[in-house]
């Protein structure tokens, strides 16, 4: 799974990790691996129901779901449906499976609402400027160059039905990446199986973005952390998540330098170009961790004004981390103070 910004944007979870084990608590569980290029780590709290699901069969439960949605949905997988759909050369419709549909449908449906900032048709234009699977340029795209990018680019020639589930190019060497929406789906599958198994209270993990449900193992909300926006490691604020997804998108891991000028990983898909306002970081709180992903994705690239004026709007849940001359500042979205701060 190809990561959404390459090098993740740490969130670091208030909790202790080990490594598939159980913890002090005999009430708690924690199962940790790899996916989609990052680490995954969900937390249960066990009860009667499922005090006789072993640990061992739990893990393959959950690794079995995240290679579906792998097989699915990367680019860095050449047999998977995106990759096939990526290397199609014909308009027809093309079957694919219904999570596959849905994520795709998600994503268009908050392309749409947040007027193209997000657009997982944008990878050629990432590609150019050296963001994608192509690695770093070796000279700026010129505005040809980017034009011509621009040309491939566009939610509005993809064309995706449910039933059955099926999409379709609506123009020739139109590609997608899901990278903005996919590893909040991932999220969003393993909290629907531990939901299935009977787990009530749980914690769903996947390169910081996050679900959770229920009380942790000490009946208190869970507890997670937004990191600095910095290389610090420090913590920037905790917020205390019970039935609620979070996730964080940021441009200060992944840059490159040139001639004195910064270029954000981040490409403004309306622009062709990437972003070059003052916002360092935004974590959306969501229903579920696709939409919460999709939108901090959108946000970001809308730049901090924009991006609150949206969440006003929307009603969503929004915590900022803006660059200053000297430092950085947060900006909170009113849904924000009203669920945490009240």
């Amino acid at each position: 799974m190809k990561p959404k910004r390459i090098i993740y944007f740490l969130i670091f979870l208030l909790l202790l990790i080990t490594s598939c084990t159980n913890v002090e608590q005999n009430n708690f569980l924690e199962i940790n691996g790899s996916t989609m290029g990052t680490t995954y780590s969900v937390k249960v709290v066990i009860d009667q129901s499922t005090a006789q699901l072993n640990e061992i069969v739990l893990k393959e439960k959950i690794d079995s779901v995240l290679i579906e949605v792998n097989r699915q949905m990367s680019t860095y997988i050449p047999t998977s449906e995106i990759s096939a759909f990526n290397n199609l050369e014909s308009n027809k419709w093309f079957e694919i499976s219904e999570d596959f549909a849905f994520v795709l449908y998600e994503s268009i449906d908050i392309c749409k609402l947040s007027s193209g900032s997000l657009d997982i048709t944008v990878g050629p234009l990432v590609n150019i400027w050296g963001f994608g699977p192509d690695q770093r340029p070796r000279k700026i795209p010129s505005q040809t160059e980017i034009d011509s990018a621009m040309q491939l680019v566009g939610i509005q020639n993809l064309n995706v039905k449910l039933e059955p589930p099926s999409v379709m190019k609506g123009i020739a060497n139109l590609e997608i990446d899901l990278s903005s929406t996919a590893k909040g789906f991932g999220v969003d599958k393993v909290f629907a199986l531990l939901n299935e198994l009977g787990y009530k209270n749980s914690m769903v993990e996947i390169g910081g973005e996050v679900r959770t449900s229920g009380l942790n193992h000490k009946n208190e909300k869970w507890k997670i952390g937004i990191s600095e926006a910095d290389h610090s490691g420090a913590i920037n604020k905790v917020v205390q998540l019970s039935d609620l997804s979070m996730a964080t998108s940021g441009d200060y891991w992944n840059y490159f330098e040139e001639n004195g000028i910064r270029y954000s990983h981040t490409i403004d898909p309306r622009t062709g170009k990437p972003i070059t306002h003052k916002l360092a970081s935004i974590t959306v709180f969501d229903s579920t961790c696709l939409r919460a992903d999709g939108f901090a994705t959108a946000l970001y690239v809308m730049g901090p004004e924009k991006a609150y004026d949206f969440a006003v709007e929307m009603e969503l849940p929004v915590y900022m981390i803006v660059k200053k001359d000297t430092g950085f500042g947060t900006v909170k979205s009113p849904k924000f103070i009203e669920l945490f701060e009240k």
